[in-house]
């Protein structure tokens, strides 16, 4: 029965070489000399964290990271803006989370939304990812153009497909 999976991830090498890119940025910009702006890494907990001396300092951080994401063709929409925390005298940080897997709410609303569409195919909540399948092939690609015009919000990548 063909089938694909509906997953939402993002290339972990792609985002390291961002990072470096715009690490690298901040510290050879004019306006960054002679401040501790850099951004670190938690790889385990995929958390990116914004160091700056103070909180407009932080936004163009985020920018130049952002520049720098767009440019290696990372979904930005999967990061999660954290609170802007001041740290020890008025240095400010803000964490960043990198999100991946399909949430049980959303990916419940994609289950739901296929339903809805009253197409011949199935989804099912497979951990953090749904499949979709049917015993067309053409219905699973109507439902693929379904899904990319109904989930603008959050982004989604359609893998192993199979016949």
């Amino acid at each position: 029965m063909p089938s694909f999976d509906i997953v939402s991830e993002v290339n972990q090498v792609e985002v390291h070489n961002a990072l470096d890119q715009a690490n690298k940025e901040v510290t050879n910009r004019f306006d960054f000399k002679g401040s501790d702006a850099r951004i670190e890494w938690n790889e385990k907990d995929k958390v990116l964290t914004l160091f700056a001396d103070d909180d407009f300092k932080v936004g163009q951080v985020m920018d130049v990271l952002v520049a720098k994401l767009t440019k290696r063709n990372v979904d930005i929409r999967c990061l999660e803006h954290g609170e802007m925390e001041k740290v020890s005298g008025n240095k400010a940080k803000q964490t960043v989370k990198v999100k991946t897997g399909i949430e049980s709410d959303r990916a419940k609303q994609i289950v739901k939304l296929l339903k809805d569409s009253k197409m011949k195919v199935q989804g099912s909540i497979q951990g953090d990812a749904v499949r979709v399948s049917s015993a067309k092939r053409d219905a699973l690609q109507d439902a693929i153009a379904l899904v990319k015009k109904s989930i603008t919000d959050y982004p989604v990548q359609f893998d192993n497909f199979r016949e």
